[in-house]
């Protein structure tokens, strides 16, 4: 089936691009500094995906997507890149605006990063040697520190908003790495990863969606707060 990764892209932005127009959420308000983070923040992870595509660390199964490749990666791919994080930012937002109650305490919040961060440094000594586990958890580690530093509130509200985003993470990464259908659409080379799966994903899939959903945020809110400077200014 040729147009199975292209279906799971627009299905997992179709929705959220029609409630972007929801009375109350109005996302479409930030769709500006949307993009232009979407746009920067693809600029690191696609040189990451194309050298990876290239080393044979990762690849994608011909037989479900449509054939056509810019420098290397389909279509599709790219498009992964603009769907995925819109989702997940849009799930972030609607979240906060429909459940401004919903919080847990500083105490769990300073369990949660510390362990995160102690296990990612256990995971790269350990496994120094895996070009995906390295990279991809020294990034998250670099990330998560500096995102606490200069925006802990932030980066508090992301991991809660984050473990809600890993129901529709499980399907749709599900299905691309060989849940429910006959092979994988994304296809991993076990020697440069833990080899740990969690069903068909790997566990380093997890913190990637983590740091791609987080650098993508982290953007958009400077170049929101940029933007209500300038009105101010004005005004």
């Amino acid at each position: 089936m040729e147009y199975l990764y292209l279906l799971l892209n627009l299905s997992s932005i179709s929705i959220p691009l029609i409630a972007s127009f929801h009375p109350r959420l109005q996302f479409y308000k930030k769709w500006k500094s949307l993009f232009a983070a979407i746009a920067l923040t693809s600029i690191f992870f696609v040189t990451w995906d194309i050298l990876f595509t290239e080393w044979g660390i990762w690849g994608f199964n011909s037989r479900y997507y449509l054939g056509y490749k810019i420098v290397g990666l389909p279509i599709e791919e790219w498009l992964f890149f603009i769907c995925i994080p819109y989702a997940c930012i849009f799930m972030h937002y609607s979240l906060l605006e429909l459940f401004p109650k919903l919080k847990y305490p500083d105490a769990l919040f300073k369990i949660f990063k510390y362990s995160i961060v102690t296990l990612l440094i256990i995971m790269c000594i350990l496994f120094h040697d895996r070009w995906y586990t390295m990279i991809n958890f020294i990034y998250a580690i670099l990330l998560i520190v500096l995102v606490n530093e200069v925006k802990p509130l932030l980066l508090k509200r992301f991991i809660f908003t984050f473990i809600l985003m890993l129901i529709p993470f499980f399907i749709i990464n599900g299905i691309l790495t060989g849940s429910w259908i006959e092979e994988q659409v994304v296809w991993y080379n076990d020697l440069e990863n833990i080899g740990v799966r969690l069903g068909t994903i790997p566990v380093e899939d997890i913190i990637y969606a983590f740091t791609l959903v987080l650098s993508n945020i982290i953007l958009l809110e400077y170049f929101e707060r940029n933007k209500e400077n300038k009105t101010s200014e004005i005004l």
